[in-house]
């Protein structure tokens, strides 16, 4: 049995120091590795990403993660993923990783994802280029997504999970108000995922979201939004594959 713990949007400001630590440091009485689902600070600066970075520093499992919209907002997410890697994070845009936990390769493939919607009600790549590049933009996170999780297959991982900061589904949006759901999550992540297999899909950003959901294919998902679980990491088993 592998044990995920994942949370997401913890927007860490510079008074943040030491809010998590103390949890974090019980990881390896319950969990094998730590997920990070994006918006890890609070406007992407990186003083914030250092914070951040010297909470998750020399952890007792490996810790994974993906980037979110708050994590871009000061224009330099290169800055935020370099200080993260520089603490032994594994950042992921369009790639995947693998974690060896026992004897189980465990793969994680990443991306922040971007909005859209979902079947029935979203965006299409029509009209103004603006639009376009809005949906294309969408549709080259899930292709990396979608690739990232063959080449795992391929590598021998059984085991696999999707790791975004957007959600792949309307299910886990549920309290949001629904005029915003397309900027929370596209449907083409969910896509990537059903289409390429997956364990776990673990995301963040929906606030008042609603935890659990599934993919079309079949696949768990699930909203780890610290605002949502309410607690510094949820843990989730999945069969050794």
């Amino acid at each position: 049995m592998i044990r995920v713990a994942a949370v997401g949007d913890i927007h860490m400001g510079l008074e943040s120091r030491g809010v998590l630590r103390p949890a974090l440091d019980t990881l390896s009485d319950c969990a094998d590795l730590l997920l990070l689902a994006g918006d890890l600070t609070r406007h992407g600066t990186p003083e914030e990403a250092r914070v951040v970075a010297q909470e998750v520093r020399d952890l007792p499992v490996p810790v994974v993660a993906v980037l979110g919209n708050h994590d871009h907002h000061d224009e330099q997410p290169e800055k935020v993923a370099a200080l993260l890697e520089d603490a032994g994070v594994r950042v992921l845009e369009g790639e995947g990783t693998v974690v060896e936990c026992g004897d189980t390769r465990v793969g994680i493939a990443g991306t922040k994802g971007f909005g859209g919607g979902f079947v029935g009600r979203s965006a299409g790549e029509f009209g103004e280029p603006l639009m376009k590049e809005f949906v294309r933009y969408s549709r080259r996170c899930a292709d990396g997504l979608r690739t990232a999780l063959e080449e795992l297959e391929q590598q021998g991982c059984g085991t696999r999970v999707a790791l975004t900061h957007f959600s792949p589904v309307a299910d886990t949006l549920a309290g949001e108000p629904p005029e915003i759901y397309p900027f929370l999550g596209s449907y083409l992540l969910a896509e990537a995922i059903d289409t390429a297999g997956a364990d776990l899909s673990v995301h963040g950003h929906a606030h008042a979201g609603t935890e659990h959901g599934m993919t079309a294919g079949g696949v768990r998902v699930r909203n780890v939004a610290q605002p949502v679980i309410r607690r510094a990491f949820n843990v989730y088993h999945l069969h050794a594959g």
